[in-house]
């Protein structure tokens, strides 16, 4: 056993912590812990190399590659591409001896126009580096480790690529995922809501719109009949439910009748089956304004479904109690109070135990999405949330490869939580 003495840092760089703290550590945490402090320095220069080139949704060629390339030079084997996306990967290492199997998340995807506005240069090092270090003693342990690359968290062009994983079976063997995101504060996870972004089209006949009318079909007015209609339609839905879209296409010309219409929307609600439903009623809109108008209309999801995140509490405790041993706290919260926002860490969440905790990377708030985001994922106080996210992430996976019946009871937690996320 050895007591370990975190270093007492500056006020822009102490992680929340009034002074040292010291954290017991077993043998092979300590073995985590140095290998972290030993190759952090390599990790926290890659996440600003990250930051400088931010890359929107397929388009992750650099952070994608290094990031595989810096795994691969640790003695991961790596496929690239993966599940489909050409910037995804699927790293691991396997130990001989049998265990468990766990994942760690990597993000890297940036915000067109903005860039790295929600920490995904820190999200995609910190599960990396959270892989090395627990590499250190899995040969012992037992088990494997995997680190998935997954394109596109903020959708786009063939975004929310973790829905990809999850169809194509890169989970059907995995134990259990885990991930930290950056934040303005130390946070469980909580839940969220489930998204599909889709295209609604109209295809009519251009006709003139002054000389001959009756021989036009206006593909707009299918449109507009939609769009009152899913307004006509909120008052019926609960509260948990978003829907928000825009109109991309109406015409060219006012005196010509227009024969195509496109908009985009989102539908949003929290429990997968739920927002199946809604995927129904939005298209049976659709069809009915189709119907009434003569015209021919479509809908269709652009991108992978987001599933709603299925927190599984007893995992994130784990965390936490890991979190705490380095002077850390969680931010009081309740974990079935309804974050807004959509993330396809909810697609893994719905097929195996799943956490994504938020680290804190800020002394202040800061609006996600936002320049002063971009400034905080570049920040020292981000940089050192590599290091403590990925001592936390690997003690957190050791934990569970070493206590089996935690594991176990992890997993039967999370079947039911799964089962019961309609009455949350």
């Amino acid at each position: 056993m050895l007591l370990l003495f975190l270093k007492e840092e500056t006020e822009e760089k102490n992680m929340g912590k009034k002074g040292i703290e010291e954290a017991q550590l077993s043998d092979r945490e300590e073995r985590i812990a140095k290998k972290v402090e030993k190759e952090g320095k390599l990790f926290q220069d890659l996440a600003l190399a990250i930051h400088k080139k931010p890359e929107v949704s397929n388009y992750e060629f650099f952070a994608s590659e290094e990031l595989s390339k810096t795994l691969s030079s640790f003695g991961f084997s790596v496929e690239m591409p993966a599940a489909g996306h050409r910037t995804g990967f699927a790293a691991g290492y396997k130990s001989k001896k049998k265990g468990p199997v766990v994942v760690f998340l990597a993000e890297y995807d940036a915000l067109e126009g903005l860039g790295h506005g929600c920490g995904h240069n820190l999200f995609g090092t910190t599960a990396s580096l959270s892989a090395v270090a627990l590499k250190e003693v899995i040969d012992e342990v037992g088990g494997e480790i995997r680190v998935y690359g997954t394109p596109g968290e903020e959708g786009g062009e063939e975004g929310s690529a973790k829905g990809s994983f999850v169809r194509e079976g890169y989970f059907k063997d995995v134990d259990f995922a885990l991930c930290a995101h950056p934040a303005d504060e130390h946070k469980r996870t909580g839940r969220n809501l489930g998204c599909v972004p889709v295209d609604i089209e109209f295809w009519g006949k251009s006709a003139h719109a002054a000389g001959e009318p009756e021989e036009g079909i206006n593909a707009l007015d299918a449109l507009i009949q939609t769009y009152n209609s899913i307004n006509a339609l909120r008052q019926h839905l609960t509260d948990d439910t978003r829907i928000h879209g825009v109109i991309l296409s109406g015409g060219s010309a006012p005196n010509v009748v227009p024969d195509y219409a496109h908009a985009k929307f989102y539908l949003r609600t929290s429990a997968k089956p739920s927002l199946e439903a809604l995927y129904k009623k939005v298209e049976n809109v659709v069809a009915g304004s189709a119907l009434s108008m003569g015209a021919k209309g479509r809908m269709k999801a652009y991108q992978n479904w987001v599933e709603n995140i299925v927190p599984t509490p007893s995992f994130d405790d784990l965390y936490e109690k890991h979190l705490n041993r380095f002077g850390e706290k969680f931010t009081p919260c309740d974990w079935k109070a309804l974050q807004m926002g959509s993330s396809d860490v909810g697609n893994v969440s719905q097929v195996v135990p799943t956490i994504q905790p938020s680290i804190c990377i800020s002394k202040k708030k800061i609006p996600a999405h936002s320049p002063e985001f971009v400034k905080a994922s570049c920040s020292s106080l981000g940089l050192e949330s590599i290091l403590l996210g990925a001592k936390v992430l690997a003690f957190t996976a050791l934990e569970l490869f070493e206590e089996p019946e935690t594991l176990k009871k992890i997993k039967a937690e999370h079947k039911e939580q799964v089962k019961r996320q309609l009455e949350f």
